[in-house]
């Protein structure tokens, strides 16, 4: 079975395997454009309602390709869609309009800026280097999973909001509803793994950090908090590099000598093209936090101002050891003069 045999029989069966498992349902093929991912999909909505789901037509068609057969796919695909359908938050519509209501649910992600380039023309959002920072709305989270709303320039306008106010409510709101977390990376190992199978390190011996969310899905937004480089600074106890591991955390590594920026950024390519799927990549970029200056750049930007400002330190010493030698050069030359002065002394306004 190829490709477009697969849409025409999953999407022609789905609504009976709905049906199966007591849901009348509506069906529509559709292709979504998302940040950092697009994909053939069917959305399915109940009759009667105006909150459906969408199912990734892209991602359901792999398990064919690796061979499991149409029936078990369609079943499994099938499990999921009512699971999340009855399971899926009830939306009030006229709240989903009201900006007061909802802007108590706005969050901050990044996302790549070249890879999302054309989404972010509809999008409202901020540069942050080669990254783009987006708003989200927030409307239900679970173990299973989250349902969200990204903010678009057409739903702005329908809240009737600027730019600005979205950016400000979202920085007020975001640190509070998901909030930063900065932990040793053994430390978080260790919470993976259920064990303390790596030995706890002081924050003093912590090399690497990571950076996230309480919930770890979309975490790495927490670099566009206000105050967290500068709290991630008094942290790591100064400068630091800050590595993009995904979209959902970044890893936080002391600038102390011990690695250079090529070495990381050739760490972070490995990485992304090895374990991070191709949706939840951020960039293959390394960047640096200046605590004394307080700025975030990209490494290689930081470098070179470093050299910039090294190289003026240089010329500067190299003028003053300039001028010295040519004080000392006068010293010597100068006539020696060997009169003893003459002194005038006054007693009552009279000459002595």
């Amino acid at each position: 079975m190829d490709y477009e045999q697969f849409k025409e029989s999953f999407e022609r069966d789905i609504k009976g395997l709905m049906e199966d498992r007591g849901l009348n349902v509506k069906i529509n093929s559709t292709h979504m454009e998302k940040l950092n991912e697009s994909y053939d999909a069917i959305s399915i909505t109940p009759e009667g309602s105006q909150i459906g789901v969408n199912a990734n037509l892209n991602h359901i068609f792999k398990a064919i390709e690796r061979g499991v057969n149409y029936e078990e796919v369609a079943a499994k695909a099938a499990d999921s869609i009512a699971a999340n359908l009855q399971n899926t938050p009830d939306i009030n519509i006229d709240n989903l309009m009201n900006y007061d209501h909802m802007k108590s649910k706005l969050t901050m992600e990044v996302v790549s800026a070249e890879r999302n380039a054309d989404m972010l023309r509809n999008v409202p959002h901020e540069q942050m280097e080669d990254m783009a920072v987006v708003y989200r709305l927030v409307l239900s989270e679970s173990t299973d999973g989250r349902s969200s709303i990204l903010v678009t320039n057409n739903l702005m306008n329908q809240f009737g909001i600027t730019h600005d106010q979205l950016r400000e409510d979202a920085m007020k709101n975001a640190p509070e509803i998901r909030p930063s977390e900065i932990k040793g990376m053994c430390e978080v190992m260790n919470e993976l793994m259920g064990h303390d199978l790596m030995p706890e390190l002081s924050p003093q011996d912590e090399q690497m950090f990571v950076a996230s969310v309480p919930d770890k899905v979309h975490g790495a937004g927490v670099i566009a908090y206000p105050n967290f480089f500068e709290e991630a600074a008094e942290k790591l106890g100064g400068d630091y590099y800050v590595l993009p591991s995904s979209i959902h955390e970044v890893l936080l590594v002391r600038d102390n000598g011990q690695m250079t920026s090529k070495e990381l950024e050739a760490m972070v390519r490995d990485v992304n093209a090895t374990q991070v799927a191709p949706e939840e990549q951020l960039t293959d970029h390394v960047y640096h936090y200046d605590s004394k200056d307080h700025v975030f750049e990209m490494a290689d930007k930081f470098e070179e101002r470093k050299a910039e400002r090294e190289e003026l330190s240089s010329e500067k010493a190299s003028v003053l050891d300039d001028l010295k030698a040519k004080k000392e050069e006068i010293a010597k030359s100068a006539p020696e003069n060997h009169e003893k002065p003459v002194v005038n002394k006054s007693k009552g306004g009279e000459a002595l």
